[in-house]
């Protein structure tokens, strides 16, 4: 988005951690430029939990959604220069921001968050991530030891 970050994390803030639908709102009544992009990137989340729900047959209760993370990081820089008096150049950057929404559902018999993510994929990740906390955590402890002929 052709935003700067720090100006796109002010209506980040606002809707980060309420339901969908209070987001929505938020941002529908927001008075920043930036707010019209949040609610599309939001209203496309949405779509993609609908999608998951749909047709890939994951639970997903879309009334139950709430925005779980809302990230708006650095993206490349615009370098311009502006002509300035007695033929000088100022130089200023034009800032472009990577905007993320993390959507999560809210449990129904427990206090947790269950994730959009389908625990196909998750419990297919875990084995991977300890062999390589084990893997670590053994050449950590090993001293190298060089012998000398």
């Amino acid at each position: 988005m052709r935003v700067s970050p720090q100006k796109a994390r002010l209506v980040l803030d606002l809707i980060r951690g309420r339901k969908v639908e209070d987001a929505l709102n938020t941002l529908a009544f927001t008075k920043k430029r930036v707010a019209a992009t949040v609610e599309k990137l939001l209203r496309s989340a949405v779509e993609n939990a609908n999608y998951l729900s749909a047709e890939k047959n994951i639970d997903v209760d879309v009334d139950r959604l709430y925005v779980k993370q809302a990230i708006a990081n650095d993206g490349p820089r615009m370098k311009r220069i502006r002509p300035a008096p007695q033929g000088r150049a100022y130089r200023y950057v034009r800032r472009i921001s990577h905007l993320e929404l993390v959507l999560a559902e809210r449990g129904k018999d427990r206090e947790g968050v269950a994730n959009v993510v389908s625990e196909e994929t998750a419990a297919a990740k875990a084995p991977a991530r300890r062999k390589a906390v084990n893997a670590k955590r053994k050449t950590a402890g090993k001293k190298k030891t060089v012998v000398a002929k």
